[in-house]
């Protein structure tokens, strides 16, 4: 049974320990990376929640999820794409390499997309993600989800939405 579950000092190092293959080290930001971001989401208008997704007892990957993500660019002084702006966002999504292509992916996505849909920030219209041209496996997956790309780009990653 996948299930998400908040990062706390139980499972913090575990999650940080977590990798994804050589090939598709340039997909994703490293764990590390990505707490600390959530960390600094605290201080300012974007709000992150970080998880752990397991399946049962078992730790297969970390995703996390952000409200008002603009505002984090912001304290970096950096442009942000508008999308960003009071929407939720597919942060980060990422699968241990020793647990791909059994659907975990997928159902975490689920899993996270039914939480998105509790508004836990308040209102919005789009869910956005972004990921790296090359990426076709996510790529697939997100259509598959309903999840339609804009045209836009973030740095060099194509952005995609998701109406609420």
């Amino acid at each position: 049974m996948i299930r998400l579950k908040k990062i706390s000092a139980e499972n913090l190092w575990d999650v940080v320990d977590l990798r994804v293959k050589k090939e598709q080290k340039n997909f994703v930001a490293a764990n590390a990376n990505s707490l600390l971001e959530a960390y600094l989401a605290a201080g300012s208008d974007c709000t992150a929640f970080p998880f752990a997704i397991y399946d049962d007892k078992k730790l297969v990957g970390f995703l996390m999820i952000g409200y008002n993500e603009a505002a984090m660019y912001e304290l970096y002084g950096e442009k942000a794409p508008e999308i960003l702006r009071n929407n939720y966002s597919l942060w980060r999504f990422m699968i241990d390499r020793k647990y791909q292509n059994r659907g975990y992916g997928r159902e975490a996505l689920r899993l996270a997309l039914d939480f998105v849909r509790t508004l836990p920030c308040g209102e919005a219209e789009y869910c956005e993600l972004s990921y790296e041209p090359e990426n076709t496996v996510a790529r697939d997956l997100y259509r598959s989800f309903g999840f339609v790309e804009t045209g836009d780009r973030d740095g060099d990653e194509i952005i995609a939405v998701l109406k609420l």
